[in-house]
């Protein structure tokens, strides 16, 4: 038709771009952009709500490419409209010819949208598929939460939506009604390797949509009429899912090819393939067509969003007593894991960017604390635990602070979510409890003992600004849980923090303060050096107390309560104790005990460490006393060890 002439002209010229652009590039998925270049094409001309002059807009459309490997296409039509990339601070306006910088180590453009390297545009990095939905949906509920009406479009690949955690996504948009969300499955039925699963084809997708609560549009993803009929289709009781039909390295023969994926065109074949466009140009009737300006886009204006200031979660015992726990400050006895529950409703209360997720175990982490609060900022995730952190990913770029929470076990299987999260350099919070071994009954099942191996990789990891890429808590007691709960909310960046099952007794006053990459030394001695932490910090104290009854021997003890950690003093307090350390944790090797010994290496005292981790998988027992016993780290094995430590030393 008439009115798409433009377009049709535009997808011809961007068509060929991409085309260039891999080639240059020497790698790229050419064959994927091509079949997305109508859709794309519509959105970001036509479409969309948004300004590419300004995009940190926070009141502007958003798209999101979970489909990460065919970004050329987004990047040829970016930079085709003069957008902005850059930072806030240091603007820079493309040309049509930097999308040739595709993949340049120099270059905005990286092989996948990668925000934090300069490309606001996206909101998430994404190309580990099937994650890029739940970004969206946390989008969508951070819009919600300001009033704002924006739209969040989401490209998903057909051969992607094998992953479950899209069918997570999609049960959380729809369990939500996040009608903002407008998913579009972009269907060439071509895989990697071979075509894709027929439960993977457009009538497949379309059924299973449907069953899932969706309002379903399928479509010829390459026809304007279509496509724009579904992309501006008025928004309902359900959230809209379009099913495109598309072609994949539409418009060119080579790129059309079941073998064609992830391979850009040699120098040679550009020609032919430029002469395969031109003639689709001939056949759309546009070759003679000069290249029009893209139609004015409408901009909507930004959402006002709070103040960023400091976040107070006040004092300790009034968090207790207005989660209605008095009590339990003349006991001075409680959980970790429910003193983040408290300071997290506290938080909620101090500040509305606060929000929380969680995975159907909120009475077990003691989220339900700020549920029952403020259920308007509470988003069950039910049993996905992979779309709670890619949807607090979104929620977060949606400018909130979100807390997600779960079992530490089964954050595991997030960790590609969270991998993800760290390189879009997200601002989230993760608290993973019943961490360790000392939740006991229930068995190696629920117990997190390889987690901290994981995190502090990411620890020692560092972001453009040099900050760590991740900062990993392990309170000891409820009061550290209840502050270390606020340091997280006030700090730029990912965080997790490990939470422990048993009730354990106070070990610092409610004023103690508490510092990202610090320790406490609790207890002063000249024999030997405890390093201990989380619920491991109490049984360290037992294991002291038999050293000194049974030998007499004074040792020191450290809690080191957060990753990276500030090792030098303790080093120091180290050597002061006849250069002997011991290391104690509930987990396997990996944590606080690889970083003492990482920098004990590196450094020049003449300090001696030795390690007690867990060494073998644990089963069920009925105590924590019997589960410690059976991994040999119980009191009297960790006192045995500080005894032989410090005999050795003579």
């Amino acid at each position: 038709m008439a009115e798409y002439k433009d377009l049709d002209r535009k997808v011809i010229k961007l068509g060929k771009q991409i085309v260039k652009m891999c080639t240059e590039a020497g790698s790229g998925h050419p064959s994927s952009a091509l079949s997305l270049v109508h859709l794309v094409t519509a959105l970001m001309y036509r479409q969309m709500r948004y300004d590419p002059k300004n995009p940190w807009n926070t009141g502007a459309d958003r798209l999101i490419l979970s489909e990460g490997h065919a970004v050329p296409v987004v990047y040829a039509a970016y930079c085709e409209l003069g957008g902005v990339a850059g930072t806030q601070a240091r603007p820079v306006t493309l040309k049509f010819d930097d999308a040739l910088t595709l993949r340049d180590a120099a270059s905005l453009l990286d092989g996948h949208p990668n925000p934090p390297v300069g490309f606001p545009f996206f909101d998430a990095a994404t190309g580990s598929l099937g994650q890029g939905l739940s970004v969206a949906a946390g989008l969508a509920a951070a819009a919600r939460l300001d009033a704002c009406d924006k739209t969040v479009y989401c490209i998903i690949g057909d051969g992607e939506s094998r992953e479950g955690q899209i069918w997570e996504a999609v049960d959380f948009i729809v369990d939500h009604n996040l009608t903002a969300v407008r998913m579009i499955f972009n269907s060439n039925q071509l895989g990697q390797s071979d075509f894709v699963s027929k439960q993977q084809s457009p009538q497949a997708l379309q059924a299973k949509l449907e069953a899932f609560g969706c309002d379903v549009r399928v479509i010829d993803g390459h026809d304007w009429d279509q496509v724009f009929e579904a992309l501006a289709a008025p928004v309902g009781d359900k959230p809209l899912a379009i099913v495109a039909k598309t072609v994949k390295g539409w418009g060119v023969k080579e790129l059309s090819k079941p073998t064609s994926h992830g391979k850009p065109l040699e120098p040679g074949q550009v020609e032919a393939a430029i002469a395969d466009l031109d003639a689709k140009a001939a056949e759309l009737g546009v070759t003679e067509m000069a290249d029009v300006p893209a139609v004015e886009l409408t901009t909507p204006s930004s959402v006002n969003r709070p103040a960023i200031v400091p976040i107070s979660a006040g004092a300790f015992e009034d968090a207790l007593r207005n989660v209605g726990w008095e009590a339990i400050i003349e006991k001075k006895k409680l959980g970790t894991r429910k003193a983040y529950g408290a300071a997290l409703a506290a938080l909620g209360a101090a500040d509305p960017r606060i929000v929380a997720l969680d995975g159907d175990v909120k009475n077990s982490t003691f989220a339900e604390l700020f549920a029952k609060k403020f259920p308007d900022r509470y988003f069950e995730g039910r049993i996905a635990e992979q779309n709670i952190i890619s949807a607090a990913a979104g929620l977060a770029a949606g400018g909130r602070i979100p807390f997600a929470s779960s079992f530490a076990k089964f954050l595991v299987r997030g960790y590609d979510q969270l991998e993800m999260a760290l390189i879009t350099n997200a601002n989230i919070k993760l608290c993973g409890s019943h961490a360790g071994i000392s939740l006991a009954a229930d068995g190696p099942s629920q117990m997190a003992v390889a987690d901290l191996a994981f995190v502090r990789a990411f620890a020692h990891a560092t972001r453009a600004d040099g900050a760590p890429a991740l900062r990993v808590f392990q309170p000891s007691d409820a009061i550290s849980a209840f502050k270390l709960t606020e340091l997280m909310a006030n700090l730029d960046g990912a965080c997790y923090m490990r939470t422990h099952r048993p009730d354990v007794s106070f070990l610092y006053d409610s004023e103690e303060t508490f510092t990202v990459g610090g320790f406490k030394h609790l207890l002063d001695g000249e024999d030997l050096l405890i390093v201990a932490s989380g619920y491991m910090v109490h049984v360290a104290r037992k294991a002291i107390e038999i050293l000194e009854d049974k030998a007499g021997l004074s040792a020191s003890l450290i809690d080191a309560y957060s990753m990276p950690l500030d090792t030098d003093e303790i080093l120091q307090v180290g050597d002061d104790c006849r250069g002997q350390i011991l290391v104690v944790e509930d987990n396997y090797l990996g944590g606080i005990a690889d970083e003492i010994t990482a920098a004990a290496a590196a450094s020049d005292l003449g300090v001696r460490v030795k390690t007690m981790v867990v060494g073998s998988v644990p089963k069920s027992a009925k105590t924590p006393e019997e589960i410690l016993q059976m991994v040999h780290l119980s009191a009297d094995e960790i006192a045995a060890a500080g005894q032989q430590l410090f005999d050795e030393a003579d």
